[in-house]
């Protein structure tokens, strides 16, 4: 663990002096507040559904700059709750290293034992451009109420079209039936903005996952609504 704390630190620095930019001298942006609550008829991570049935998912987030923060949480009618906090740092050319805690809040908060602790942490790099985006994450710890081995490693691609887009993801750990490194989601997803008023619009998505390690098929979607400024 510290051998990638210590790995994470020197890709900031080494990002830095890539791009030949110090991170004061990117584009200034303001401070903001924002907030989201989505609806899915399920909610699938990485191939796997989580819960049962339709869940909610609020979401709170601070930006500032280069920097974001901000809590996730996703809740269905049977009992799975999860929040989710995350901290991100957009670098140049479209790259952005972030860490995100994953906690499944039926164990304690201040758990974070191997044995028991519900607390997943998450250090990730990731690329995004108009077409195309990478993201890759890597478990830092176990935690037997999470479920993570430490090490758990997950890759994913998205490819967007006009009206589409297409992702594929692998990983292993806690992302495939017998840990090992697999393809796990394969899909397509589609988004479409429903005007409900002249100003009122709600982002509608649509999605198709196939898990070729489980040999599972979903079918999901959901609507977005959003405050914050200028909203």
């Amino acid at each position: 663990m510290f051998r990638f704390g210590s790995l994470f630190t020197a890709m900031l620095l080494s990002a830095t002096t890539l791009f030949d930019l110090p991170l004061q001298a990117q584009e200034e942006k303001g401070s903001s507040w924002s907030a989201s609550a989505d609806a899915v008829s399920s909610y699938i991570w990485r191939g796997t559904r989580q819960g049962r049935g339709p869940h909610l998912q609020p979401m709170v987030e601070y930006s500032s700059g280069s920097f974001t923060g901000g809590v996730w949480g996703t809740f269905d009618f049977h009992g799975y709750k999860e929040a989710d906090l995350y901290l991100a740092l957009d670098l140049p050319a479209g790259f952005s290293i972030g860490l995100q805690d994953y906690w499944i809040a039926d164990y304690r908060w201040t758990d974070f034992s191997a044995e028991s602790g519900g607390h997943a942490l998450e250090a990730s790099v990731g690329y995004d451009s108009e077409n195309v985006s990478f993201f890759a994450g890597y478990i830092l710890n176990e935690a037997g109420g999470a479920g993570s081995s430490g090490g758990d490693l997950y890759l994913e691609s998205r490819f967007s079209f006009d009206y589409f887009t297409v992702f594929m993801g692998a990983g292993n750990g806690w992302h495939t039936e017998a840990g090992g490194f697999r393809i796990c989601s394969i899909g397509l997803e589609v988004s479409e903005d429903l005007p409900l008023t002249e100003r009122f619009i709600v982002p509608v998505t649509g999605q198709i996952v196939y898990n070729p390690d489980s040999d599972r098929l979903f079918l999901t979607a959901g609507l977005s609504f959003s405050f914050g400024p200028g909203d």
